[in-house]
This record gives structure tokens, sequence and C-alpha cells, in this order.
């Protein structure tokens, strides 16, 4: 896309990548005349201001020269590290001159800004350079073969790198290696190119094509490798980049056709080796990849020719053209839109007619209106991939499981210094943030395991600072132990002990122990003598009236009277005489007249009302309303009414109260109340608190296993999603079993069911409640030697493919495994439906000519009629079964030395296992087309009574007489190789079953035998490794469908080996990679 244009006929040069901002530097084109055919010159310099969206470009300095130029160069020397305005212009004149400018005098305007200047050169200068290790070191070359190195603080005396080339010629191009300082390169129309060693003062190497029609326009180095190199031709007989790698240059080593007419001028992008642009006489300015000649991008460009192209250094996308239309352009190759570009045109054109009619009317113009386009023909789209700078070199990111994958791209270079692919190295690491998080989980974990929650907790006791944290561990440990009531009361300050110590104290403090004992002897003497008389009043008085109710039976009436004199003791003595119930009416009339401080307690000690003290007892009291629930309450109320003075805590009490509200619930059992109370008075953010509540809950819900007998593996919702939390920071540590472990399994919650399936996938085990899916083939175990079907395809016949019989046994005679030589009984037994077939892969049909092996004679065809024989007909056996057996090799010996043949799975349907004539099972079982011996498929074969199609006849049976029975044995290809066997064999099939040219099939069939040779080099291992290491580059391009990559390794292949090590295999794998990119299978 278009960013900016200048109209100027000129030469051109980018400010160094040091430099900001960037600027571009203009020069009047030598042998170029303008519409005004004006000889003036002049130098400038332009400002590229890409958020400036107009097409024009700020220039910054004019300066009128005396010369024209051919070449103009920016270099950097001696530029400070800001990259303030600095460095040399170089320019080479049309006279033989090179003038030095310094860049920052023109835009400060000054009128002397030539640094130095010399005519030391013969003709015009066309090119210059500069050495980007020794920025002060200059390559000049001009006509007579003149080519001068010139060192900028000493520019008087220009040095050679060598004696001229003969015969004298220009020097067209010059260019420094990208790698070795002292490499220097020149080229000249003639085709020629020189490569020059400054350190040994000559040339070291000479590039041509023997075509001799290559006019050399262009010359560039690799960026990166070292011995590579471009030439460009300008001949319409040859527009073509030639590619020439110096260590084999006798031909180039790779040709770029994209031109239609000769090429112009090369620019090689220094921040991707893989872009490469050229301009030709076809008015095209295309970017193309010089490994693969794969055209990337096409610049949208007029018709007009451009003679200069130069990628700008500081922003890689940007490339400037110079035409010989009198523009210079700036384009973009990552694409943009045109929709402001073309609107700012129609404006510019607009305003130069100014608002008024311009054929004197006075009448002002309406606005302009522009037919609107459609979309696709606005965008202006990149290139097609990514170049290099935008590519992410490194990269990371996290992945489930605490697991770091990272990736560079690094790369290698081989022995000779050729570029390598690069290799994207993968790299994942398990990430631990957390490691006290993970020793206390696995500190938890064992504890679970050896079941020693009493030794846990009293660890935790041990290690607890706060005291409240203390009482939390104090109270789960109870639960592992005896009388956990008990022990409760002890921790909530009441030991039945201490108790009774203090109220032996009070009472020896109250009454002194002396009179304690004189009471205690005289309580004998206390009650009234049994014998001797009494006076029973019957008066009118209160006493009076309470014996006449006690004389006639009436206990209500006497303990009313006593309680209205406000005798308490007579009135409960004899109520408890009076019967239960009248019991229960004393005592709550007792207990409504008493207002004494410990009345309500003792009400509901009497009463057993303990829902009174828990709901109605001051909150300071919660440590004695819980004891008094410890101690009276039955086991059934007990958990409900520790549940209620906890919620009562939480409610209504203050901060601390509220957290005393945990002890509550342990005391009850309750797990969910208990995760509700703790997660408000926590940190819920730090991975230490969750595990700090976990290990409460886990103790917790074990005690409630032992202690409650109630389901403690029971979540709710809250519990569920603590414990997911706890799971995915496990996970997240790599602690991937644990996690599983701590996930609640009774839980239908879609988050958790979610983390369960990407824990049992991230741990390989099944996911429960998923069918693990069903295997469609099962893999059968073949026997070493046998030749199976490729994994992935159906098992197709081989053509001409020799196989081998291990073990020592004899080869069958050709055809003689058929249907024909079956016996009846299996015959019949046959399955005639065509769907058995499904689990070997589809059918195919069977070739219609004899089944001999490849190196048998042909059989004979004209057959004599026979005589139709009955059905139930057996023929006999035939005269090579002494051959197969011979004398003292019984067809159960062979058996035995052939391992089991494993047996079908229940999913796949049982085939006859075919028989010799006699009813002797063959040895070890012959891979047939479709999986089975001797079963034809329906579809194409009828059985045929008078013998199978392609049974022995004529001289073939007389030549498997002949065969050798010698044992046939050889290396097993190493592992590491297989895949080459595997690869290529299944490639030649596929473009076997994709050609319909018999020629091309018997290419391929010669192929699959040549390819022999290259299995044998496997087995013997006497490939070296540079080749097995090409070899299994181009295996990985056939996977990959990319035979144009497996052709461009071959290449480098063939030309860095010997060739007598390659000759008798790579020629035939190339042309079986040429065929398959060619039927594109």
């Amino acid at each position: 896309m278009k960013l900016k244009e200048i109209d100027r006929t000129a030469m051109q040069a980018w400010s160094p990548a040091r430099n900001h901002p960037i600027y571009l530097a203009t020069g009047t084109s030598a042998q170029q005349l303008d519409a005004t055919f004006s000889t003036s010159a002049s130098l400038e310099i332009f400002e590229l201001d890409l958020s400036d969206p107009s097409l024009d470009m700020r220039s910054c300095a004019t300066f009128s020269a005396s010369h024209r130029y051919h070449k103009l160069i920016w270099g950097p020397y001696k530029m400070d590290s800001k990259g303030d305005v600095s460095g040399v212009l170089i320019a080479g004149g049309e006279n033989g001159n090179i003038i030095l400018y310094d860049p920052s005098k023109i835009i400060a305007g000054d009128k002397e800004v030539v640094i130095a200047q010399n005519d030391k050169h013969t003709g015009p200068v066309r090119a210059l350079d500069v050495n980007i290790f020794q920025t002060n070191l200059v390559a000049s070359g001009a006509n007579e073969s003149e080519i001068y190195i010139w060192d900028l603080n000493n520019f008087a005396t220009p040095m050679t790198p060598g004696a001229k080339t003969q015969p004298p010629e220009d020097i067209s191009c010059i260019a420094w290696n990208r790698q070795v300082q002292h490499i220097l390169a020149s080229a000249s129309p003639s085709g020629r190119a020189t490569v020059w060693d400054l350190r040994k003062n000559e040339p070291i190497i000479k590039v041509s094509d023997h075509s001799n029609r290559m006019h050399c326009s262009g010359l560039a180095w690799h960026p990166d490798v070292a011995t590579q190199m471009v030439l460009a031709s300008e001949d319409d007989r040859l527009p073509v980049i030639q590619m020439w790698d110096l260590r084999f240059a006798s031909s180039p080593l790779r040709v770029l056709e994209n031109h239609a007419r000769g090429i112009l001028a090369i620019a090689w992008s220094m921040a991707d080796p893989e872009l490469l642009l050229s301009c030709g006489k076809d008015a095209k300015i295309l970017c193309a990849n010089p490994n693969t000649g794969e055209v990337l991008y096409e610049l949208p460009t007029n018709t007009q020719w451009c003679f200069d192209i130069q990628w700008c250094p500081r922003n890689p996308a940007v490339l400037s053209a110079a035409s010989f239309d009198g523009r210079i352009s700036v384009y973009s190759i990552m694409g943009g839109s045109t929709d402001g570009l073309r609107q700012k045109q129609v404006d510019k054109l607009s305003s130069s007619f100014g608002n008024l009619d311009p054929f004197g009317t006075g009448q002002p113009l309406p606005p302009l209106q522009i037919p609107q386009q459609t979309a696709q023909h606005s965008a202006v789209l990149p290139l097609k991939k990514p170049p290099k700078w935008v590519r992410r070199p490194v990269g990371a990111a996290f992945s489930f499981g605490g697991k770091l994958v990272t990736f560079e791209n690094v790369r290698g270079q081989s022995q000779q210094g050729a570029e390598q692919p690069p290799k994207h190295q993968v790299f994942v690491s398990q990430v631990v943030t957390e490691r006290e998080f993970l020793s206390r989980s696995d500190q938890l974990q064992q504890a679970v395991r050896s079941q020693g929650y009493a030794a846990y907790c009293q660890k935790k006791i041990d290690a607890s600072q706060v005291e409240f944290e203390k009482n939390v561990w104090s109270f789960l440990k109870v639960n592992f132990e005896d009388d956990s009531r008990g022990k409760y009361l002890e921790l909530l300050g009441y030991r039945k002990e201490d108790l009774g110590k203090k109220i032996a104290l009070a009472l020896n403090k109250a009454d002194g122990p002396d009179v304690r004992i004189k009471e205690e002897k005289q309580e004998s003497e206390f009650l009234p003598p049994a014998r001797g008389t009494f006076n029973i009043s019957i008066s009118g008085d209160i006493d009076g009236l309470i014996t006449q109710a006690l004389l006639t039976g009436n206990f209500e009436s006497a303990v009313d009277l006593c309680l209205h004199d406000n005798r308490m003791a007579d009135a409960i003595i004899l109520a408890i005489a009076g019967g239960q119930e009248l019991l229960a009416q004393t005592q709550k009339k007792y207990f409504a007249k008493s207002q004494s401080k410990i009345t309500r307690l003792i009400t509901a000690v009497v009463m057993k009302n303990w829902k009174e003290i828990v709901e109605s007892c001051d909150l300071k009291n919660w440590r004695e309303a819980l004891a008094a629930v410890l101690t009276y309450a039955k086991p059934d109320e007990f958990s409900a009414l520790c549940d209620l003075l906890g919620s009562r805590l939480e409610r209504e009490g203050d901060s601390l109260l509220q957290s005393q509200a945990c002890l509550c619930y342990i005391c009850a059992g309750n797990v969910e109340r208990l995760v509700a109370c703790w997660a408000k008075a926590q940190d819920r953010s730090h991975p230490l608190s969750l595990q700090d509540l976990i290990e409460k809950v886990v103790i917790l819900r074990k005690a409630v296993q032992l202690t409650q007998a109630a389901d403690g593996d029971a979540v709710g919702a809250l519990l569920a999603e603590k414990l997911s939390q706890y799971a995915s920071l496990l996970a997240a540590q790599g602690s991937i079993a644990a996690a599983l472990a701590f996930l609640p399994d009774n839980t239908n919650q879609p988050n958790i069911v979610q983390l369960r399936d990407r824990l049992c996938r991230a741990q390989g085990e099944p996911v429960p409640g998923h069918a693990s899916p069903k295997v469609p083939c099962e893999k059968q175990q073949l026997p070493k030697g046998r030749l199976g079907p490729i994994a992935g395809h159906p098992q197709m016949p081989r053509v001409q493919t020799q196989q081998y019989y291990p073990h020592g046994e004899n080869p069958p005679p050709p055809g003689f495994i058929m249907h024909g030589n079956m016996n009846p009984s299996a015959a019949a037994q046959r399955p005639t439906s065509p769907g058995h077939m499904h689990a070997q892969g589809p059918p195919f049909p069977q070739p219609q000519r004899p089944q001999n092996g490849w190196n048998d004679p042909p059989a004979l065809n004209r057959v004599p009629k026979k005589k139709k024989m009955p059905e139930n007909y057996t023929p006999p056996v035939p005269i090579t079964s002494p051959i197969m057996h011979p004398v003292g090799d019984a067809p159960s010996q062979v058996l035995q030395q052939q391992p089991a043949a494993p047996v079908p799975p229940p999913s796949q349907p049982a085939f006859p296992q075919p028989h010799l004539p006699g009813g002797q099972p063959f040895p070890g079982g012959i891979q047939q087309p479709l999986g089975q011996a001797g079963v034809p498929p329906p579809a194409f074969s009828k059985p045929n009574i008078e013998g199978a199609p392609g049974a022995p006849i004529g001289n073939t049976v007389q030549h498997v007489q002949s065969l050798p029975t010698e044992k046939i044995t050889k290396k097993p290809i190493p592992d590491e190789h297989l895949i080459l066997k595997t690869t290529f064999e299944d490639l030649i099939q596929r473009c076997l079953s994709s050609a319909t040219d018999p020629q091309t099939k018997r290419k391929l069939d010669d192929a699959s035998k040549r390819l022999e040779f290259l299995y044998d080099k496997l087995r013997e291992q006497t490939l070296s490794p540079a080749i097995t290491s090409g070899l299994h580059s181009i295996a990985r391009s056939v996977e990959a469908r990319d035979y144009a990559g497996g052709l461009s390794v071959h290449t480098h292949v063939v030309s860095t080996s010997n060739f007598s090590e390659t000759s008798a295999f790579m020629p035939v794998l190339k042309v079986v990679l040429t065929q398959a990119n060619k039927l594109g299978v």
C-alpha cells in the first residue's frame, strides 16, 4: 500500500537504522531528464512522518549540487548513540567522482556541506556500499573494472581489493558480505560476479551463468548465510533471479522466474531473510521468498518501470521505489485501506479550482460525489505470511496444572555453514509458587492416610501462636478422645476435681473447719427421738390449718399454705410427698416468687429447658451456656442447641464473639456452618487462609464420621465451593492427584464437574460417568517379518513387493491360498454378508491376474476347457506337498515354530482359518488384502468350482519347485529409521491409487523396488548422519504434504553429500516426490 510520494527524478537513500526521525535523501539522477529538460542538480532530505495521512513528505532541506548522481547511500559513519542526525551521505557522480556530504549541515541550512570528494575513478560511479562491520570502509565500482576501497578516515588514498579483472568491464553492482567483514562481491553487466578476499588481496571465486545471457543488474548477499548471494538479470530473454551458494558454485542453487521481463533492481531485507524485493521492466514490484520462490506480495504500482528500490533500515515494513516517471513512492508491505487516500486525492483536485465555477458563471460548485465502491476493492492485503519482525521469537503461556509452556525458535547452522530451518523448541515446566501451602497440604494428606488425627491436632496446637487457634484445634482433638463432653467442659474451664476442691474450700471458709466437723457429728442427733410424745396443733393459725390439711390428705392445700407463709422448704418437701404433678406446680410457683441471680439457671436445670438458656443468656456467658448444654442436653438435641448458640454469637455478637461461634459449630459437628463462619472472619484471597479452613473441615468431617455416625461425605454448596477452590489451587501447583482426592464427588455443580473432568484428563484417568470411546479396530500382533497394514490405511495388494518368510519356512506356491483349496466345511461357514468386512477396511477388487510372486514367470492364459465337476468335489493333494514339507519336516513341526495366532476380539467376527488340501492349516498366517486368508470379497469374485483363478498353471509349479529353500533373513530396520520406510511406501501407494497413466505406474513400481537399496543401507547403518537427517526432513515434509519443501531438502542433501553414497536411491526418491507433487496426493 502506498504511504507517501515525492515528485522527483532522483536516486534515493534512507537514513541509518539508529537515526530518528526517519529521513529519505534524494539526489538528482544522472542520464535522466524530466519534462522541463533541466540540467540542474539538487540534494534534498525529506522526513517520513507516518502520522500525517497525506501523501506528501515534508522537505527538510535542499542543497543545490553541481553533480548528478548514479548512486547515493547514507552510511552510519560517526553516528552517536542517541541517533541524532549525523552519518555521511556518499554520492557516486557521473564523472568518476565520489562526494561525501554532511546531512546534519544540509538540514541545518549550512552552505559548506561537502566533507570531501575524490575523482580517482574512470567513468561514472554506479556501485557503492558501506561495510556494516567497519562503517568507515566504503567500496565503489566504475568503468574499466575499477574497484576501490575508501577509508573515510583517510579519504585521499583508496585501496584496491586486487588486480583488475580481465577483460576490463564496467562494475554495475558491489556489495559487502553481511557475515564476514573482509569479503566483497562485485558484478558486471556481462553476468560475471567476482568474490574478493581483502585479506589475500585477490579474487577467490568467480560466478557466472553458462548460458551467457545473464546481464547482471543487481547483487545482494544473504543476510544470515555467509556463502549465499543472489544475482538479478535485466535481459528480457532471461528475466530471472539466481541464488548461488559458493560452496557448490557450478550452477545456481535456485532460480526465481517471477518476472516476465528484465529485472532492474533487487533489495534483500535485513530484518527478514525470506523477503527479497525486485522490480523489473514488466512494471511489477514483487516481494518473494528466495528460499522457495513463492511471491508473497505484489505492490500495487502503475505502468512505469522502477529503476531503484530500497528497504527502510529503521522500519522494516516500509520500502521506497524510484520510477522513470519522475516519482519516488513509499510503500508498506503490511497492507491497509485506500479509502482515505482516494478521498484525499479528490479533495486535492477540487481545492485547486477553488469554490467557484472555473468557467466564469460565478456559481459555486456542488460537492463532488464519489461513486461508492465495494469494500473488497478498497482494502490492500498484507503479505501472505507474517514477516519475521512480527513473529514472536519467544513466548510463554500458563496451562492447567501449573504448567508453564514456553517456546523459542532456534536457528541452527550445519557443519558446512548452510542455514537450517528454525528449530521450534517447546518447553513444559512445572511452576510452584506456594511451597508452604503444598507442604501443609502434604502433611494433611499424610494424616488422613495414616488416620493419626489426634496427633495431627496436637501438632497444630503446639504450632499455634494465637490462643483462639489453640482452642479450635483443642476442640477438634476432643472428638477423637473418650468422654468428649467432659473434655469439652474442661476446655471451657469446668473440671470436676477442681470444682469439688473449690466448693470444699468455700464451705470451710464460711463456717470454719471445727464447726463443719461438729455439724457432721450432730446430723444424726438432729432428728427428733423416735419414742416420745409430740403435740398436733389444730388451732386456727397457719400451722393448725396445715396440720388439718395434712390429716385429711390435702397436700395441695398444705403446699399453698406453706407458700403463702413463705415457707418454701416445707412446701417443696410436702410437694414431693404429694406426687410429681404437685411437685411440678410447686416448682413453678417457687420459681415465680424467687428473684435470686441463679434462679433462671436453676429453673432451666430443674425444668430441663435448655433452649431457654441458649436463647436468653447474656452472650458474655456463652461459655457457661455451652457448658450447661454439654452437661445436660440429650444426644438428639445436643447438635441443635450448639448450632443455636453459635447462630446467636454470629448474629448478635461483636467480631470477637463471632469468631467464637466456630467452637459451637465444632461441638455440633456442623461442617457447613463452620465453613460459613470461618470464611467471614478470615482473608479469603490468600492460599494459606484457605489451607487453614480445609484442615479444620477435613478433621471435623472425620470426627463426625467417628462420633455421630453421620454421613461425613455430604457436602453443602458452600463447602463444595471451598473444596473446589482448594482443588484448583492444588492443581495450579501441579498436585493433580491431591486435587482430585479433595474434590467432592456427590455434587453436580457445573464448575466442579468441569474441574473434575479437567483433572481426570490431566492425570490420564477416565472421567467418571463418561464411557470410554470404543476402539473401532483392535491391534493384532503380527509375527516379526510379516507385512501388515499401515496404520490408518486399509491393507491393499502391493505391486511387485517381495515378502520374506522367517523361521526357515518355505514360501507357498503362488496362487495357492484360494477358496477352491479350502476344506468344504470351512468354506460353508464363510459369512456372505458384505458387512463383515468393515472391521478391516473398505473392500478392494482383487487383481484380475494370477497371484504369483513379483519375479515369477507369467502364467499361461490358454487353459483347456474342463468338464463341470460335482459340487462336493474335493481337489486332490498337489504334488508340491513334499516340496512344501520336506522329508522329516512334518507340518506340525512347522506349526510349533510359529507364535500362537491372536484370538480375535469378541467385537470382530471370527473368520475360518485357511487350510492346506490335506486339512493341514498353513504355518503362520499369510496376510491377504482384506486381512483374511482365502476369503475373497463377494462383490468382486465368485467361487470357482474348477479351481482358483490364480492357481498354478503350466510351468508355474515347476518354477516353485526350483526356488531355493535356504533361510532368507535380513536385519531389521532400526526403530528410529522405520518411519522412513513406512512414510515412503505409504506415499507410493497413494500415488499408485491416484495415478491413471500406465507409464507413471511403471515408474512408481520401479521406485518401490529400488528403494530397497535405501532400506538395506538403513539396516546396515552405513549412511552418514547428515543424509539420515535429510531423509527424516523429507519424511516430515511428506507427512505435511509439503512436497516442494521435500524437494528442496532433497537438493540440499544431494549437493552436500557423496554421490556414490546416495546415487542408488536419491534419484528414485526425487521421482516419487515429483509425482506426488504432480498428483497432489
